[in-house]
């Protein structure tokens, strides 16, 4: 069944990033999203883009070390 609620432009950006993303919910002690948000900004990143490259850089580095 379409979702008809939103208007087209956002039912359109939905769908392709439901085609095109998968989703992750951290959860996270009170006052740490601040603390978080606060790194990325002094590194120039959304808190999406600093948790990607801690990821990516914590594999690689794991991976590494095997």
């Amino acid at each position: 069944m379409e979702e008809t609620k939103g208007t087209p432009q956002t039912r359109a950006k939905n769908k392709y990033n439901a085609k095109a993303y998968d989703s992750l919910r951290i959860v996270v002690k009170k006052g740490k999203k601040d603390k978080i948000k606060t790194y990325a900004d002094s590194k120039g990143e959304s808190i999406n883009g600093f948790v990607n490259r801690a990821i990516d850089e914590a594999m690689e580095r794991d991976n590494s070390a095997e």
